[in-house]
């Protein structure tokens, strides 16, 4: 496998995570009755990003550290991926 497709792989893994990561711990302003004017009441009142970030980098290189182990030491052989990936045959 290149430099390039560990790259992508990654960010994938990392753009999914980002997107489960997010919900976590958000109170909205509703929640907490500190309502700013003109804003939905679902805002959050503290986005904290770069913990978010912390915490998909550090789920993120653990899930690809699983997956890329098992790549390396061929756990899941590739005629087992081409199988269950391909059109069923009738």
């Amino acid at each position: 496998m290149n430099t390039t497709t560990i790259i992508a792989i990654y960010f994938l893994i990392w753009w999914i995570t980002l997107f489960a990561v997010l919900p976590f711990g958000v109170r909205s302003q509703g929640e907490s009755g500190d309502m700013a004017p003109g804003t939905d009441p679902g805002a959050p009142v503290m986005h904290r990003l770069l913990s978010k970030f912390l915490w998909t980098t550090a789920i993120a290189s653990t899930i690809f550290g699983i997956l890329y182990f098992c790549y390396v030491r061929d756990l899941i052989p590739y005629e087992f991926l081409s199988r269950i990936s391909s059109p069923p045959r009738h």
